[in-house]
């Protein structure tokens, strides 16, 4: 399985940018999606995921990150594999490299395994 991400770049304060991660490869099913990110010296943390309906969801879903909530929306489309995040209203403090992580089954009897993707670089300037 292969993530390719893209979407980022610079932005002002208030400006949006969309990101999008695309899986291809030999799978069954893909379970969760999601978007993580990392600030300069800070650890990697979640942004928000959002379950397949057809698999077991624990907690909300989509599952945002209360820095987010009410500027980022998630979205999928599972005909094409991808998982999309619109960030809107973006500020200085969401600038970090950004990560998608993709859930996949390979046959419906075992558990899936998690795939990342490549950094994408949103800068945010004030």
């Amino acid at each position: 399985v292969q993530l390719q991400a893209s979407g980022g770049g610079l932005v002002q304060a208030g400006g949006s940018l969309r990101l999008s991660c695309a899986a291809s490869g030999s799978v069954f099913m893909i379970g969760e999606m999601g978007w993580y990110r990392q600030a300069p010296g800070k650890q990697r943390e979640l942004v928000v995921t959002i379950a397949n309906i057809r698999t077991i969801t624990l907690g909300g879903n989509p599952n945002y990150a209360d820095s987010v909530k009410g500027r980022f929306t998630i979205s999928r489309d599972n005909a094409k594999n991808t998982v999309y995040l619109q960030m809107n209203s973006l500020k200085p403090e969401d600038t970090a490299v950004y990560y998608c992580k993709v859930e996949t089954y390979s046959d419906p009897w075992t558990v899936g395994d998690d795939y990342w993707g490549q950094e994408t670089l949103v800068t945010v300037s004030s």
